[in-house]
């Protein structure tokens, strides 16, 4: 690209990112996207950097206004990155998210499902896991804090947008609390491995006796500061467009899909050894077909100043 049309290009992106009011970014398929396989992050927060980083960049580079008009909410993705499932793929895949909400917003839930189910063009998700923000220093987290959010994900269960809605980092007390109070019970619990070896006991029966699926996972109580964020944003801007100012914008939510074939465990593990393994094995799996397992990561931005 030669320098005239370069400038063009960042002059382009400047306006749009001057004028937006909300971002909304899509990373596209992690697994395919060359500049990121050759990566591998040690944290969910450095993988959170890089794809903002590689997908502010490619769309910097690429975009340009289709008009003199100037949206208040700019879609950030890379057409080519972006993989949809079709009708006929739908019913052999399973689709679960894990919605990490930076802000106490609860229209950003729908708006991060929808926002899944229209890029996938699916009509519903699998399983949704909500991870909500962390109660404010020194306090802990209540069914009081947590309740607002379900509410919000026992609509979408009801107008069945999602199918089933899990929890993350909640004691067995805490579990109780929400399963004896909720209309949808959950249906699985996510349980950080920083925070315990072994499953607590109590919580390990409570789940087997009301059929709650325990899962692991290695996030972080924060996914991203806002420090952190600015810095990425920021390191994410091409020559020319340094002088942004990004300390205004904030992370409202991020949502984390995966796509897995249901039936293809055995299929694979036929061509092994004959023996059917778990499926948990089978990432390798990602190689048959492109489709086979799916990570992507939206992001919705918000001008602080418009609120």
């Amino acid at each position: 690209m030669d320098m005239q049309n370069s400038n063009s290009i960042n002059t382009d992106a400047k306006m749009l990112l001057d004028h937006a009011k909300t971002l909304r970014f899509h990373t596209g398929n992690l697994v395919s996207r060359s500049r990121l396989k050759k990566k591998c992050p040690g944290s969910p927060t450095e993988e959170l950097q890089d794809c903002i980083q590689a997908t502010l960049s490619d769309w910097i580079s690429t975009t340009k206004p289709s008009s003199e008009d100037f949206p208040d909410t700019l879609d950030c993705f890379v057409p080519q990155e972006t993989d949809v499932i079709t009708p006929e793929e739908r019913e052999e895949v399973k689709v679960s998210a894990k919605l990490f909400l930076c802000e106490s917003v609860q229209s950003s839930i729908r708006d991060a499902v929808e926002m899944a189910c229209q890029t996938l063009a699916v009509s519903q998700l699998d399983s949704v896991i909500i991870a909500p923000p962390g109660p404010l220093e020194n306090d802990s987290q209540t069914l009081a804090h947590l309740q607002p959010a379900w509410e919000e994900l026992e609509t979408l269960v009801k107008s069945q947008q999602i199918a089933a809605i899990g929890t993350s980092d909640l004691d067995k007390d805490l579990l109780e609390q929400l399963y004896n109070w909720a209309q949808v019970k959950p249906s699985s619990n996510q349980v950080n491995l920083a925070s315990c070896c072994v499953m607590p006991p109590d919580l390990t029966a409570f789940a087997k006796e009301f059929d709650i699926q325990l899962l692991t996972h290695n996030d972080p109580k924060e996914l991203m500061s806002a420090g952190t964020f600015q810095e990425t944003m920021q390191d994410g801007l091409q020559d020319g467009l340094q002088d942004l100012n990004v300390a205004d914008w904030r992370l409202e939510w991020v949502l984390r899909y995966n796509v897995i074939v249901k039936n293809t465990a055995c299929k694979v593990a036929a061509l092994n050894d004959g023996r059917c393994q778990s499926p948990r094995v089978l990432k390798s799996s990602i190689y048959l077909t492109e489709k086979v397992f799916i990570i992507c990561d939206y992001l919705s931005l918000t001008d602080a100043g418009i609120h």
